[in-house]
């Protein structure tokens, strides 16, 4: 039977961890377009910097997987903030010496850190009994809500600490946040798989994903972190072409991080009350009504609305997919299970993020909220699909 005591500490240090790479994540977020639009050759790549980080989340997540099913959890998590300290260095000589690729490498190397920290959910789910596993991926994506606020102030004081050249002062708080990330996964204890599970795979992975709760789980995390992706990476580059200043634009960041996981602190208990197909449900209605609201025009309400309603939609169809996912693995499966369905719903996010610089400048900032309607629509039809197949689990 599994520790839910030793469980709860797990919990509550990864929940600190996930503050720490959230507020490492907001700073990335709000910065990463406007210095790629600084150091960029044209405005349709100041995306890029973004979706290197992401491809580099996505080239990862499969390796990251099995380095942790070899060593352990911890060494796993150390190594992604030793990632992050690498990154932000190299972010920061591109800065200094006016390189884009150098930054852009910067980036990708912080992605690697994204790639070990998506496991923090499913790390408190290892060891969590099944009647505390709902909430301990829901305690840790509430660590987010700290960073919601952090993140927004570092963006504030931090951008121009370290002399003329814009945003390194960014770059070093980042690296400082690793360095706190890397003492707090020191004190993490989640015993590593036993040689005989080690040896044990399960069942092919093809026939995993066949399963409806499995398929339908990833497509969902895949469109909800994908439209996510879409709307958030373009929304500070819309922000300050409108006239907006570089704080409003993080203001409005940061309450979108708030929102991303401020219900988790609820999410777990809602999915337990109503179950996790409702729950994705109200997510994707979410996720119209930012692209609904964003439509409207181009006041500051309105882009903070949107994202506030984007984060929701988020929460919602990110840990109700998650949630899902795991009850349809056994112990020696998790590990390819959870790799896999990151390495999908990271490549999904780098797709996005790059079309989001590209939709952006080539044809406003209209079509990138009128992109995400189909894909809700794809969602909603896989979702309906699955509850009407599953009634019991609706």
């Amino acid at each position: 039977m599994s520790n839910d005591r030793q469980a709860k500490k797990n919990t509550a240090l990864l929940a600190l961890g996930q503050a720490l790479y959230g507020s490492n994540t907001a700073v990335l977020v709000t910065l990463s377009g406007l210095a790629g639009g600084y150091l960029a050759p044209s405005p349709a790549y100041a995306t890029l910097p973004w979706s290197a980080l992401v491809i580099g989340t996505a080239l990862t997540t499969l390796p990251a997987s099995y380095f942790m099913r070899r060593t352990s959890r911890r060494h796993g998590f150390l190594l992604g903030t030793l990632s992050s300290m690498v990154g932000m260095a190299f972010a920061i000589a591109g800065l200094l010496q006016q390189s884009f690729a150098l930054f852009c490498l910067g980036m990708m190397f912080s992605g690697v850190y994204q790639a070990f920290a998506g496991y923090y959910r499913f790390a408190a789910a290892d060891s969590a009994s099944d009647a505390f596993r709902p909430k301990a991926i829901s305690w840790v994506m509430a660590g987010g809500v700290a960073a919601a606020f952090v993140g927004g102030q570092l963006v504030s004081v931090s951008r121009d600490w370290l002399g003329p050249i814009p945003f390194v002062g960014g770059y070093a708080t980042c690296a400082v946040l690793a360095v706190l990330a890397f003492v707090v996964m020191c004190f993490l204890d989640i015993p590593p798989l036993g040689a005989d599970e080690q040896r044990e795979t399960g069942r092919p992975i093809r026939e995993i994903f066949a399963q409806p709760a499995v398929f339908v789980a990833v497509a969902c995390g895949m469109i909800g972190y994908g439209i996510m992706t879409l709307v958030m990476t373009a929304t500070p580059i819309a922000m300050v072409a409108c006239g907006f200043d570089v704080s409003d634009a993080g203001q409005v960041i940061q309450w979108h991080i708030f929102m991303m996981f401020a219900p988790s602190f609820f999410t777990g208990n809602l999915i337990a009350r109503f179950g996790v197909v409702r729950v994705i449900a109200v997510g994707l209605l979410c996720l119209t009504g930012c692209g609904v609201v964003a439509l409207g025009g181009l006041e500051f309400e309105r882009f903070l609305l949107a994202l506030l309603l984007l984060g929701l939609g988020w929460n919602f169809t990110f840990v109700g997919g998650t949630t899902l996912l795991t009850t349809s693995y056994t112990v020696p499966e998790r590990n390819k299970v959870q790799a896999t369905n990151d390495f999908l719903v990271f490549g999904v996010v780098a797709l996005a993020s790059f079309a989001s610089g590209g939709l952006l400048n080539g044809l406003g900032w209209d079509a990138v909220n009128y992109a995400l309607f189909p894909f809700v629509l794809a969602a909603a039809g896989l979702l309906v699909w699955f509850a009407v197949r599953k009634p019991v689990m609706a």
